[in-house]
């Protein structure tokens, strides 16, 4: 236990938060910081062909220490952080033994981790909880799955008796911005299957994902002196609270959740004569993600034939994919780890991710990558916590599934 807290401490100190207006990657400096740690960390417990390209991904190799012919399985994490919420000076926190109760994070702003607002505490009474000291988030999102895999790593080259076959890690810049995958070299990779260690709760484990797009608004109006506006100025504002309200109020993330789509306005800016809108489009199921997308543009359509031609424009992105099509004609992908979570006493919470992963972009560029568990909650923010006991079953969950892998798969 102690060295994987060491570890986790050691990454989450190190400031690696992502930069979404950025144009290089990683898209921000400060990510190399922990990038260049990780590859020093992988050389010296003994990982083979540690390596890191101009963009920051860092690779690396277990060897497998069985003569059988075994399938290259792979562990992924990111090491970059939320823009939305500072991750600077971040300053763990512990609370060991935690009896059910209130956890004050930062008396001065009146921060508290209660079970009253957070129930999903009280299933850790009784182990050591790390949490923020309310200044900033803690970093698990996806450093406790970066520890994790450089535990699970440095366990098996300690345990030979553990027979397994080859094995690649990847970690990765820039997933919070939805740009983690984009120059991941899966050919160089090389895995013939991998998992994100990206995960939630204990027992999470995740092969189907949103299909997302991106939509920038603009909307464009007029300025004139208000005491001569009369039949003559425009207001964008106006119209786009309009063109706002014309989109479903029963659709939104705070009114779905399952395998309920939205629409999501989650930036505008604005002004007399020009107003900004930021949505995310978001559906499990693809007929629905596009009837969205035709949705959206049919909106900005009607306002042009209402307001004039060129008042609203509309630039659509797709952004990611639902990796279910890719992950169930190799379905044994998941079994494996279902099964590894039987073995070590660990109950499987299949379940759709009403988001997306590294896992989802991975497996559209052929590399079969479904999500599990890291141990974190509440991420992005100074209520974001972790119990130890979680990261522990997700690093002995690595190392069950390496060795499944090869007892199942060796020929």
């Amino acid at each position: 236990m102690e060295k994987l807290i060491e570890r986790f401490i050691k990454y989450v100190k190190i400031d690696s938060q992502s930069d979404p207006e950025s144009k290089t990657t990683p898209s921000t400096s400060k990510q190399w910081d922990i990038a260049h740690e990780l590859v020093k960390d992988l050389k010296e417990m003994g990982m083979q062909e540690v390596e890191i390209d101009e963009n920051g991904y860092v690779f690396a190799t277990l060897p497998s220490n069985i003569d059988k012919e075994v399938p290259v399985i792979g562990f992924i994490a990111h090491y970059d952080t939320a823009p939305d919420y500072s991750g600077a000076n971040v300053n763990p926190q512990f609370v060991e033994n935690y009896d059910g109760g209130d956890i004050i994070l930062n008396k001065e702003k009146g921060l508290v981790l209660s079970p009253d607002y957070f129930p999903e505490l009280k299933q850790y009474i009784g182990q050591t909880i790390i949490h923020t000291d309310g200044n900033s988030l803690l970093g698990a999102d996806d450093k406790a799955g970066v520890a994790e895999i450089m535990d699970a790593m440095d366990y098996l080259i300690k345990h030979p008796e553990i027979k397994h076959g080859k094995i690649r890690v990847g970690f990765n810049p820039d997933e919070e911005i939805g740009l983690g995958a984009h120059k991941f070299d899966v050919e160089k990779f090389g895995a013939d299957w991998a998992y994100t260690m990206d995960g939630s709760e204990v027992g999470e484990l995740e092969f189907e994902n949103f299909n997302a797009a991106g939509a920038k608004v603009k909307i464009h109006g007029k300025s004139v002196h208000p005491g001569y506006a009369k039949d003559k100025m425009i207001n964008s504002m106006l119209i786009a609270a309009d063109f706002i309200k014309a989109f479903p109020e029963n659709e939104t993330p705070q009114t779905t959740e399952g395998y309920e789509g939205f629409y999501h306005l989650h930036n505008m800016k604005g002004d007399v004569e020009l107003t900004e809108l930021n949505y995310i489009i978001r559906d499990h199921d693809r007929q629905k993600f596009e009837d969205r997308k035709i949705f959206f543009e049919k909106v900005a359509s009607d306002f042009n034939e209402k307001y004039g031609e060129g008042t609203v424009e509309v630039e659509l992105k797709d952004q990611y994919y639902n990796m279910r099509e890719k992950i169930e004609p190799v379905k044994h992908v998941v079994d494996i780890v279902e099964e590894s979570m039987i073995d070590l006493g660990i109950k499987p919470h299949i379940k759709a991710i009403r988001g997306g992963t590294d896992g989802a972009q991975l497996s559209f560029k052929g590399l079969p990558c479904p999500n599990i568990f890291a141990g974190g909650l509440n991420f992005h923010g100074p209520y974001e916590y972790v119990p130890v006991e979680s990261m522990e079953k997700a690093r002995d969950l690595i190392v069950k599934i390496a060795e499944k892998t090869a007892d199942k798969f060796g020929k």
